[in-house]
């Protein structure tokens, strides 16, 4: 039986890493075992003591792990950066968001916005409710906000097929991720929030070899093609 690598990831990697795994397990003869939320619920894990081998996390967070001793020093590695986007449900008209102030015209007009918890480690959450706040429309859309708790489970796209919402905002890749659905687009760019995701190795890594082999894996040409795809850049 191969050995394990277990991953902690930021769910933005989920429908990369499902697709790149089995060459990567192919080539190098382990399996992964990953697990995924927001990255600040993964570095909350990590903190209270659950094991791994690699962590995808934002750049921050993974600073913070290697602070406490979590994360080998120098294993740093950046693998993909996120942009947000807007979703609607499956063929329904597509409101304007070209620019910010289209945006928040498109939130007022929504009947309900479905959108990442800022409270908890939400990364596209923490930055959607700071866009409100800037755009002064923060009180007008808290009544009819629904809000995803993280991980595969509270992807935003999954409100829309429900008919939860009419309208998500979410990081690019999360809203890809979920079929029966309708990209809108990125976030215009006055507004929008790219994020890094970074890997590392454990500190008690069982096989730091393997895991960064992982990471390396992770940062070639071939990865950086699938990311792209599932809306992402590489690096």
């Amino acid at each position: 039986m191969p050995a394990e690598i277990k991953v902690l990831s930021t769910t933005a990697m989920k429908t990369t890493l499902e697709q790149l795994a089995p060459e990567f397990e192919r080539h190098n003869g382990y399996k992964l075992v990953a697990s995924y939320g927001p990255s600040g619920q993964i570095a909350k894990r990590i903190a209270d003591g659950e094991t791994f081998d690699v962590a995808i996390v934002t750049g921050e967070g993974l600073e913070d792990l290697i602070k406490d001793g979590k994360v080998v020093p120098g294993s740093r590695a950046g693998i993909a950066r996120s942009g947000m986007g807007v979703a609607v449900q499956k063929g329904a008209k597509k409101p304007d968001i070209s620019s910010a102030a289209a945006f928040k015209d498109a939130m007022l007009a929504a009947k309900a916005i479905a959108m990442s918890n800022p409270v908890g480690g939400g990364q596209s959450g923490i930055h959607l409710a700071k866009i409100f706040d800037t755009l002064g429309i923060a009180e007008a859309v808290k009544p009819k906000t629904r809000y995803g708790q993280g991980g595969p489970a509270g992807l935003i796209g999954l409100f829309l097929v429900r008919g939860e919402a009419d309208i998500g905002v979410q990081q690019l890749p999360e809203l890809m991720a979920v079929p029966d659905i309708d990209i809108v687009g990125p976030l215009p760019s006055e507004i929008q929030s790219i994020t890094s995701f970074v890997a590392g190795v454990s500190t008690t890594a069982e096989d730091s070899s393997a895991a960064k082999a992982l990471i390396a894996f992770l940062t070639t040409p071939a990865a950086a093609a699938v990311m792209k795809a599932k809306g992402m850049e590489s690096g």
